[in-house]
């Protein structure tokens, strides 16, 4: 292992491969999942967890056409499946590569086929195909058809363009991680109305998925041909309302780092930037090298701790670019060098994602993705570490070469 001295974050793939158990232990009706890695796998590497849960997947979500493309260069063949907008400039793309969008207007359908025919053409064939999956807006009012007759006639007008197959169906439930599970259900019930209108106007589609993390753990009636496991794959519960039942997730990630320096302040001392932080007694202090730079929330100023040598060492004022003071005055001797956890565990204390979000008032999801290309990740599988991650040595030379 390459040997990190300032800051990194470990990533438990069998922590991965857990999670995904638990969910699958828990689907229904024979459902399927497609497996959510967006957003550089939440922050937790897209590549190493796509591959860690293929056994459990029929495919693959993500956000962009660059993100596609970065799995299949790395070799990942299932489908993947694009859930935001994609431009129709792109439609070439989508075409060339087998990549799935969702579609839920004509402009993007009529662009895509053209693209399909295009293809044919250069090929000299007319066999080529583009899979979609129509989006549909139930009550997220984010992307998506309108659910309704008109909607319905536009999802049959599109699946009847050439090279066009409506591969799969899909919503996105909006409140499915609330206690109260009625809004979900309506969302649900929209859908299944839709999806009738939709077979009435002649479309019928072999893909039907609704069910996120949240409706995975709790709304197994909403499970139907294939599941998005999104946050839970990672270790990390939607929210505080989803019920921590049966078998727990594990948390996927942890951060460290290490003390820099230590010193002792005088009581009536100034800690960081403002001044906000007024030593009330005589108060040993250590540095630790991460910062908002890192994607550590700068919103835990004053508020936040990290472990040390099994402790929680409070942070004294505001969390700067690249480093952060901690109080360890009653953790006995503090030096350089020692490991700072500040998510994970040490001994018998821990620190959570979501205990980080609760005190600075942030959400958890945003923790884990925030997490910057300054950090090393280590990948760690059968207790062992076997890969590493750091971008310090990206290159520009496209437009750096003279």
């Amino acid at each position: 292992m390459k040997q990190y001295t300032r800051v990194y974050a470990g990533i438990d793939l069998d922590a991965v491969a857990h999670n995904m158990q638990v969910m699958q232990d828990g689907l229904s009706g024979g459902a399927r999942m497609i497996g959510v890695v967006k957003t550089d796998g939440y922050g937790h590497g897209a590549v190493p967890v796509a591959r860690t849960i293929d056994p459990y997947v029929a495919g693959y979500a993500v956000a962009t056409i660059e993100e596609a493309r970065n799995l299949q260069l790395h070799g990942i063949r299932k489908p993947i499946l694009i859930l935001g907008a994609t431009h129709p400039s792109r439609s070439r793309e989508l075409a060339e590569y087998c990549i799935r969008p969702a579609v839920f207007t004509m402009e993007q359908a009529e662009a895509l086929s053209a693209a399909v025919m295009e293809l044919n053409r250069e090929r000299g064939k007319d066999d080529g195909t583009a899979y979609i999956h129509l989006a549909v807006d139930t009550g997220m009012s984010r992307i998506g058809l309108s659910c309704d007759e008109e909607g319905a006639r536009l999802a049959a007008a599109i699946g009847r363009l050439p090279g066009i197959c409506v591969e799969g169906i899909f919503t996105h439930f909006a409140r499915a991680d609330e206690t109260d599970k009625s809004s979900a259900l309506r969302q649900w019930e929209r859908y299944r109305r839709f999806i009738g209108m939709t077979e009435a106007e002649g479309l019928t589609v072999p893909v039907h998925h609704v069910a996120n993390s949240a409706a995975i753990l709790e709304l197994g009636e909403t499970h139907w041909d294939m599941v998005r496991a999104g946050i839970s794959i990672y270790g990390m519960y939607p929210s505080d309302e989803v019920a921590r039942t049966g078998q727990r997730l594990k948390p996927v990630m942890s951060l460290h780092s290490f003390v820099t320096y230590v010193k002792d302040i005088p009581e009536g001392s100034e800690v960081s930037y403002g001044g906000t932080f007024k030593a009330k007694r005589r108060t040993k202090v250590a540095t630790v090298p991460i910062g908002y730079g890192d994607g550590y929330p700068r919103n835990l100023s004053g508020k936040g701790s990290v472990l040390i040598r099994g402790q929680r060492a409070p942070i004294l004022g505001r969390v700067c670019m690249d480093q952060i003071m901690v109080d360890v005055t009653d953790i006995p001797g503090v030096c350089t060098d020692d490991p700072v956890t500040l998510i994970g565990r040490d001994g018998e204390e821990q620190i959570t994602v979501e205990e980080l979000a609760r005190t600075g008032g942030g959400f958890h999801y945003e923790i884990v993705c925030d997490i910057g290309k300054r950090v090393p990740r280590v990948y760690v599988r059968d207790g062992r570490v076997v890969g590493t991650k750091d971008y310090f040595a990206d290159l520009y030379e496209d437009f750096l070469t003279p």
